[in-house]
């Protein structure tokens, strides 16, 4: 058999051989580094025997896939110790993640002392270097096995595997766990290591199953590599929207009130409302939308129409029962079909298309209590949502109307280059959840196809992640602790019209469905002002400061003055605030610069009788003394063009 490996060099052998005998054949310091393999693109064990013509690629740690099996192997090195120091603890899963790893255990919670001492006696695990050493058993000798071993999160695993499986394993001297793998050779190749943290979390995300206790880590292959991602970590941890957005007084959650539903303070409601007039004066002014205003609620009739009842029913908020009231309500987790019926209130020509109608829509979601996160994921939501009806021969062209709407906004809050370009396609291999036939689907999503090769967008596609009614572009971004997020979707719908029995008059006098566009222009505001949060480590650009302005008075003599400036400032449409506290004007600069304020006016004497003040800001420093009317004018502009200026004196607020 022929193995061609990743340098295009061809290796001949008589018989089956292992991935690790032929790394170990190419040199022993490779076999020493490899930590997995892929054979034909799909990962491997450097344990998995060749016995077929392949292309085979050696992985290491510099490896996406070798780092995975440095954090899988750690994660199975953390279990052992769990087992060790807890042995009642229950096994559940612990899969590697893109920063690390994680551990779920049937357990009581784990505090800081605990994951300290299960960092010791992984050490001592580690230093042991046993083997990892696979086999397999089948289906049936695999679930006594573990019941035997009173794992009953892992029996339950095996049960949902075909009668006919061959069940893989890992032992590592007396522990065993049933894995797929792949895993490194021995335990002594997890170099560097450290437990993060720890939290409750469901048994398979399900808040109607058992509550576990899951452990986060995190693994790399060198001690520096460690350094640098736990210093990354603790720049996550000060950036936290979650942490800072309470600290700056942007919002609050109220247990009494209920996850997922965020209270907004003056501040953060400050930010909110420059986002959407922002949003609405662009769509209207400059991009031809018109603004509709539909009810939060509808009866269900609405959603059968639509398909919504049938195929998101799960995650609405559902008012009444079906089979005692006459009338069942749900408040809406979407716009769409409410604007159909704008659009249909008139008839339309093909004149009169496209026709873009936009809202500023809150919505409604039925998440599960367990995914609640701050503003990231909440059961209420406000969105910059649209559809555009259009004729068929218009909707390239509009779809690419959207991204650049899309590309717009990004730019202009400054996050362009924090995203990636998904193509959400159907799953033909789930097609209950699906409406329309697969012809319709493999054209639309080939349009979109070509839509984001012409305008040169990079792009992946992820299979099973479309609306149940047509394809879409995701555009997504990592939180700070690498969570991806969608925070823009424009979705392709040739199939909601029939159902809505829309049509236009053409050119013929015939009836016509239109295509409608199912888009966002900066997506959710909450998760939005997350990601700005973020993004800015609250340092936000100027045009968007709930305080854009602070007025210092050196001392109570200039508070007059003080006053002055601040009215000509607020005259100008600036968020302007004035300190006349009996502090001494260090104190109060400094505290200035802590709330994050862009620019700070000192006021003394010499300000108050030439007509000047006194600037410093976060950008730049002491800028100096200027006269207030050149002062306005600069910082007008700035907020008029929604300049993001570079900080150029980073000092970082503690």
């Amino acid at each position: 058999m022929k193995i061609t490996l990743k340098d295009g060099s061809v290796k001949e052998y008589d018989s089956a051989v292992s991935v690790y005998d032929i790394a170990f054949e190419i040199s022993e310091g490779l076999a020493r580094a490899a930590c997995c393999a892929k054979v034909d693109g799909k990962t491997a064990d450097l344990r998995t025997v060749i016995d077929h013509d392949c292309e085979l690629s050696i992985c290491t740690a510099n490896d996406e896939e070798g780092l995975a099996a440095i954090r899988h192997t750690a994660s199975h090195v953390l279990a052992e110790a769990v087992k060790n120091l807890f042995p009642h603890a229950k096994l559940a899963i612990g899969p590697s993640i893109d920063t690390g790893f994680y551990y779920d255990f049937e357990h009581e919670a784990f505090s800081r002392e605990d994951l300290d001492a299960l960092e010791a006696e992984m050490k001592k695990i580690i230093k042991k270097g046993e083997k990892l050493e696979k086999f397999t058993l089948p289906r049936a000798e695999a679930l006594e096995f573990m019941k035997e071993r009173q794992e009953p999160y892992k029996v339950e695993l095996i049960q949902d595997l075909p009668e006919d499986a061959e069940i893989s394993f890992y032992r590592q001297g007396e522990f065993v766990d049933l894995c797929a793998g792949p895993h490194l050779m021995s335990t002594k190749g997890v170099k560097a290591f450290k437990l993060t943290s720890s939290s409750m979390a469901y048994w398979r995300g399900d808040s109607d199953k058992a509550r576990l206790q899951r452990i986060y880590g995190t693994a790399y292959n060198k001690k520096e590599d460690l350094a640098v991602h736990l210093e990354r970590m603790e720049d996550a941890k000060r950036r936290d929207h979650n942490r800072l957005g309470r600290e700056m007084e942007l919002f609050t959650t109220v247990d009494v009130i209920g996850q997922g539903l965020p209270l907004f303070t003056p501040r953060g409601t400050k930010m909110l409302m420059k986002l959407q007039r922002w949003i609405e004066d662009l769509e209207d002014k400059e991009w031809g939308y018109v603004r509709t205003r539909t009810p939060l609620m509808a009866k269900s009739d609405l959603y059968k129409m639509s398909g919504h009842w049938d195929h998101y029913k799960e995650g609405m908020f559902v008012l009444g029962d079906e089979e005692k009231d006459k009338e069942v309500y749900a408040l809406r987790p979407m716009t769409c079909p409410f604007q159909y019926y704008i659009y249909k209130n008139t008839q339309k020509s093909y004149r009169d298309l496209p026709y873009r109608m936009s809202e500023t829509s809150t919505l409604f979601r039925n998440e599960d209590s367990g995914e609640m996160h701050g503003l990231t994921r909440v059961r209420q939501f406000t969105i910059t949502e649209g559809h555009l009806v259009v004729r068929p021969d218009q909707m390239v062209e509009e779809f690419k109307g959207c991204i650049a709407l899309a590309k717009h906004c990004l730019t202009t809050l400054g996050v362009e280059e924090d995203v990636t370009y998904h193509l959400s396609k159907w799953d033909p291999e789930n097609r209950e959840k699906y409406i329309g036939e697969p012809e319709v689907w493999n054209e639309t999503e080939q349009h979109i196809r070509d839509i984001l090769t012409q305008l040169e967008i990079p792009f992946v596609e992820d299979v099973g992640e479309a609306a149940f009614y047509g394809p879409k572009v995701d555009i997504n971004a990592k939180n700070v602790y690498g969570k991806e997020d969608t925070m823009i979707t424009i979705q392709w719908d040739a199939l909601l019209a029939e159902q809505f029995d829309m049509y236009y008059i053409d050119q013929n006098g015939d009836k016509i469905r239109p295509y409608i566009i199912h888009r966002t222009s900066m997506g959710c505001y909450e998760r939005t002002l997350a990601w700005l949060i973020e993004k800015y480590a609250g340092k936000f650009p100027t045009w968007l400061c709930p305080e854009q302005v602070r007025v210092l008075p050196i001392s109570e003599k200039y508070e007059a003055y003080a006053a002055k400036v601040l009215k000509e400032l607020r005259g100008r449409d600036i968020d302007a605030e004035v300190d006349n506290r009996s502090e001494k004007i260090g104190f109060k600069i400094r505290e200035a610069r802590l709330a994050r304020v862009p620019y700070m006016l000192v006021v003394g004497q010499q300000e108050e009788e030439e007509g000047l003040v006194s600037v410093r800001s976060r950008f730049a420093g002491d800028e100096g003394q200027k006269p207030l009317a050149e002062f306005l004018e600069q910082i007008c502009e700035e907020i008029r063009t929604k300049e993001i200026r570079k900080e150029e004196q980073q000092e970082e607020a503690k």
